[in-house]
């Protein structure tokens, strides 16, 4: 009896142990939990001032948080494809903001971002520098049209100079063969001759380098007047009158030509006296060159379209993409003879462009071309015609 009782009291105790333990470990256990469990993180905010500074910057501009989140970004920063939602997509970008952030000192890089297949890259400057907080404030400048404007420069000093060159060149070795051809009066004349024209190309460029400069930098809408297309087609055919002559190519006028439109008359002439100069130059002898005149109409907008057709020796598909280039000749031969530059295009596209006209081209080999300027239509030519 004493045995059991004594194996109960020993069952008891251990019960009673047992719970003890297991109460103290779950205890422990639960104080463990709430020591090891990290506070809940704050979000960051971007103050609301910065937000206002990052809207009215005129450079891309983007906020970051501390876990390379974007936490704010202005429209041009979205448009240069800098970022993408609430990540930076630019590695060498995201790679800078992280060394800023642990080094707490501003950087200022130069980048280049490809846009794709066939697409030009983008050059970027941009500037990296700590907000506070862990906060990262990112600003970049699209420095692509400088480059190209640049660019374009080296090449357009570069092809002058290249192009001068064969003109001068050739006057100084005419001028010696003038001198060695001294008692040959023949000769002298022949050579004279020959001097003379390269002489007149040499001019002729200069004078197109001139026009093209004072182009790019001037904007003739400054002192622009009302004029009628028929009145800058008299002043253009005018001008190209003898070498049709000359040529023995019938020059036909269609159409209404008794529209207005606004720009510079002298530019205008220019641009309408080159076309119908190449289609002469590049027809038969004894061929036609047609000037047409008409109104179109593109979802409401009207514009006059002045067509300047040949039917000479054409333009492959491959040379069409290319003949608004400057110094850009199809038959360099042909052009050479006749004293072209390879700037007549160059001018005529820049012209219709700063008018807010474009210029196209439409060609088939053997078949000729038909080159195709449109200007704005002037309000006020409408108005008249409802009014008659």
């Amino acid at each position: 009896m004493m045995t059991a009782l004594w194996i109960l009291l020993g069952l008891a105790l251990g019960l009673v142990l047992g719970i003890g333990v297991t109460w103290w470990w779950m205890r422990s256990l639960s104080r463990y939990e709430q020591v090891a469990q990290p506070e809940p993180t704050k979000p960051s905010v971007v103050e609301p001032q910065v937000v206002e500074v990052v809207n009215l910057l005129r450079s891309a501009a983007l906020v970051i948080g501390p876990h390379d989140e974007v936490l704010h970004s202005n429209p041009q920063a979205r448009t240069l494809g800098i970022c993408r939602g609430d990540r930076v997509v630019i590695a060498e970008v995201l790679e800078q903001i992280r060394a800023v952030r642990r080094q707490q000192e501003p950087v200022v890089f130069d980048t280049e971002v490809g846009r794709g297949i066939g697409a030009p890259s983008l050059h970027l400057n941009v500037r990296v520098s700590p907000l506070g907080d862990r906060q990262v404030l990112v600003l970049a400048d699209d420095r692509t049209p400088l480059l190209r404007v640049d660019e374009t420069r080296r090449d357009f000093v570069a092809n002058v100079g290249h192009e001068l060159k064969t003109p001068i060149g050739a006057v100084r070795l005419l001028a010696e063969a003038v001198e060695s051809a001294a008692d040959d009066p023949e000769a002298v004349r022949h050579f004279a001759a020959r001097m003379q024209r390269e002489s007149a190309r040499l001019g002729e460029l200069v004078t197109q380098i001139i026009d093209l400069s004072r182009l790019q930098a001037d904007d003739p809408m400054l002192r622009a007047e009302f004029v009628q297309v028929g009145d800058i087609l008299d002043d253009a055919l005018a001008r190209s009158r003898e070498l049709a002559t000359k040529r023995a190519v019938n020059l036909v006028r269609t159409g209404d030509e008794e529209f207005t439109v606004l720009g510079d008359r002298t530019q205008l002439t220019d641009a309408l006296a080159n076309l119908v100069t190449n289609a002469i130059v590049y027809s038969d002898e004894k061929a036609r060159v047609a000037i047409t005149t008409s109104l179109v109409d593109e979802d409401g907008d009207n514009f006059v379209e002045v067509s300047v057709a040949d039917n000479g020796i054409g333009i492959s598909d491959e040379n069409q993409q290319r003949i608004f280039e400057r110094f850009y000749r199809v038959d360099y031969g042909r052009s050479r003879d006749n004293g072209g530059t390879g700037l007549g295009l160059s001018i005529v596209k820049h012209i219709a462009a700063v008018h807010g006209g474009t210029v196209n081209v439409w060609s088939k080999l053997g078949q000729g071309s038909t080159f195709t300027i449109r200007l704005p239509l002037q309000p006020s030519t409408l108005e008249s015609e409802r009014l008659s």
